[in-house]
C-alpha cells in the first residue's frame, strides 16, 4: 500500500485538509506478504521474515492521531521482524492472544505483561502463528508532557526500562478491550474524528499506558485529607457548569484544580464512587435533559439544546442519554411538550 504526501500550493490547502481528515479515519489493509504487512505499518523501519510454510495473511487496523499512531495487526505464520519506530517516540506492544507467546530481543511476552522499545534503536520481535497484537506508537514529547501536567511526575520515572513489562493480565485485559474499542469505533464512523474527540481518544490511551507502567510510587499528597476531597469534587463540577458548551477533559481539571489525574480519580471514587469523566459526562447530561424540560416551550431543537451543553456528536448523545434515562431526548422533549399542552387545556376551563 503507497501512500502519497500532499503537496499544498497556492490552492493546495483543500488537499492538505482532506489528507489529514483521511489519516484520522481508521483504515484497514490485507497482506498476503510478509513484505506487504511491513511495509503496511506506518512509520516504521522494518522488515519481516515468513518462518512457517504455507500461504501467508496479514491484516492492520490502524488509527493515526495527532500524536499517536494506534493498530491491531494480525499474522497467520511464524515471523521474524526487526523493527525500529521513529526516535522522538516510544512503542507500547500488547499481545492479545494467551495460548501463544511471542517473543522480543530473545524475551518472552508472558500473559501478563506489555512489550515496550524507545525509538530509534532496533529490536527483534518473533511472533508465533495465529498472533495478534495492539501497537501504541506516542511521541517522546507528548508522553513528557503529560507526565508533567496530568500526572503531576517525572517521564523517566515512570517509563519501563526492559522490553518486557508485567503489569497483571486484568489491567492488560482492559487496555486491550479498550484499543478494540476504539478502533471499531472509527471504523463505523463516517467522518473523522472532531478535535475535541481526538485529544479525548490520546487521553484515554495516554491515562492507560501510565497506569499500566507506573510503578508503585510513594506520593503523600495523592490522598488529600477528606473535606479537601470533597472540596476537589465541587469545584470539578463548578467548572464544567461554567463550561458547559465544551467537554472539559480530565487533563483540563487537573490543571484547573492543582491535582494529579490520579489524586483526581481518588477523590472522585472516594466521594462519588466512580470516575471523573463518568460523573462530568452524567452532570452534563442531566443539565441537557432539564434544558429539553424547558425547550419544549422555547421550540428548540434536540441539536440545539446537545450543542448548548457541549454534546456535538448528537448520534452519541443520544446514545448515552437514552442508556442514563431509558428513552431517547426527543421523547423528553416531546413529553414535556405534551405536558404542557395538557396544562394549558386544564387551566382554561
Amino acid at each position: 500500500m503507497t501512500r502519497h504526501s500532499p503537496v499544498a500550493g497556492p490552492a493546495g490547502h483543500d488537499e492538505v485538509a482532506i489528507a489529514q481528515a483521511k489519516a484520522l479515519r481508521v483504515q484497514t489493509c490485507i497482506a498476503h506478504d510478509a513484505d506487504e504487512q511491513a511495509r503496511n505499518l506506518h512509520g516504521w523501519t522494518q522488515t519481516y521474515d515468513q518462518l512457517t510454510a504455507g500461504s501467508f495473511v496479514g491484516t492492520l487496523t490502524e488509527l493515526s492521531l495527532d500524536h499517536m499512531h494506534v493498530f491491531c495487526e494480525t499474522t497467520s505464520h511464524t515471523l521474524r521482524q526487526t523493527c525500529e519506530v521513529p526516535s522522538d517516540a516510544y512503542w507500547f506492544g500488547i499481545p492479545v492472544r494467551r495460548d501463544v507467546a511471542g517473543r522480543i530481543d530473545a524475551n518472552i511476552i508472558g500473559d501478563d505483561a506489555i512489550a515496550f522499545r524507545p525509538g530509534g534503536i532496533e529490536f527483534e520481535l518473533i511472533t508465533p502463528a495465529g498472533y495478534e497484537i495492539f501497537g501504541v506508537v506516542v511521541k517522546r514529547e507528548v508522553l513528557r508532557r503529560h507526565a508533567l501536567d496530568v500526572e503531576r511526575c517525572g517521564l523517566s520515572s515512570v517509563m519501563p526500562e526492559t522490553e518486557v513489562v508485567p503489569v497483571g493480565e486484568a489491567r492488560k485485559t482492559r487496555l486491550c478491550a479498550s484499543l478494540r474499542h476504539i478502533l471499531a469505533d472509527g471504523v463505523t464512523c463516517a467522518a473523522p474524528p472532531k478535535s475535541f474527540s481526538r485529544d479525548a481518544l490520546e487521553f484515554s490511551v495516554l491515562a492507560s499506558l501510565f497506569d499500566l507502567c507506573e510503578q508503585q510510587r510513594t506520593d503523600s499528597g495523592a490522598i488529600p485529607a477528606r473535606s479537601r476531597r470533597q472540596s476537589v469534587v465541587s469545584e470539578a463540577r463548578e467548572y464544567v457548569l461554567a463550561n458547559r458548551e465544551r467537554p472539559v477533559g480530565v487533563p483540563e481539571l487537573c490543571d484547573r484544580l492543582h491535582v494529579s489525574r490520579r489524586t483526581l480519580q481518588y477523590c472522585f471514587q472516594d466521594v462519588l464512587g466512580m470516575a471523573p469523566a463518568t460523573y462530568l459526562r452524567t452532570i452534563r447530561l442531566n443539565g441537557a435533559r432539564r434544558e429539553l424540560c424547558e425547550a419544549a416551550h422555547a421550540s428548540r431543537a434536540v441539536q440545539d439544546v446537545a450543542a448548548a451543553w457541549g454534546f456535538w456528536h448528537l448520534s452519541q448523545f443520544a446514545t448515552d442519554y437514552r442508556k442514563l434515562f431509558g428513552k431517547r431526548p426527543s421523547d423528553t422533549l416531546r413529553e414535556a411538550a405534551s405536558g404542557r399542552n395538557d396544562a394549558g387545556r386544564v387551566s382554561t376551563h
